[in-house]
């Protein structure tokens, strides 16, 4: 079987969205690239800071409710179906709820084969890198460096803290063509 996805997880500015360019630059066909911070500003703004929806806490923090997850898991099915059509996607994703947030993937990956990719980053650097963005809940970063990764089973991991995306990409092209 052909791996048709693969899953970024990190915390908040950890550098998956460079990867992700980065990835679709150096792999020899042509992926997609779906992630969560997009879906995010495709709601509404009513579910923005609601509990039905997904509020940015003052200390980093995220909640989401039960019409985010609905919302979230038709998202999900339909980069799934995307994949089954014969596209290859690369998803951009933070598991806030670390092994359940894989498993929902799983869930709906079915028999697709996945590359599943830890993107790690120290908190501090990560922190710096979200003050210095701006666009960001101060705090997430920091609150998002660890949490993420508990109980997520990668096929390979990449740490961003000290090591450039382009490098990282290269890394996981490897794997993937390995497989």
């Amino acid at each position: 079987m052909t791996v048709r996805m693969i899953v970024l997880n990190g915390g908040s500015s950890s550098g998956k969205s460079g990867i992700v360019r980065c990835l679709q630059a150096v792999l020899p066909e042509p992926w997609m690239a779906f992630g969560v911070d997009s879906f995010v500003e495709s709601l509404p703004a009513a579910m923005q800071n609601s509990d039905a929806g997904i509020e940015f806490k003052p200390d980093g923090d995220i909640a989401v409710g039960p019409v985010f997850r609905e919302l979230e898991a038709a998202w999900v099915a339909g980069i799934v179906a995307m994949c089954r059509a014969g596209g290859r996607v690369i998803v951009d994703d933070v598991f806030l709820g670390g092994a359940g947030s894989q498993q929902r993937w799983i869930d709906a990956l079915g028999d697709l084969e996945a590359l599943w990719v830890g993107v790690r980053c120290d908190a501090a650097v990560a922190a710096g890198r979200e003050l210095a963005r701006g666009d960001r809940v101060t705090g997430m970063a920091e609150l998002q460096a660890a949490v993420v990764h508990e109980g997520v089973k990668y096929d390979v991991e990449v740490d961003t803290t000290h090591t450039e995306s382009i490098d990282c990409a290269h890394t996981i092209a490897h794997h993937l063509s390995a497989r």
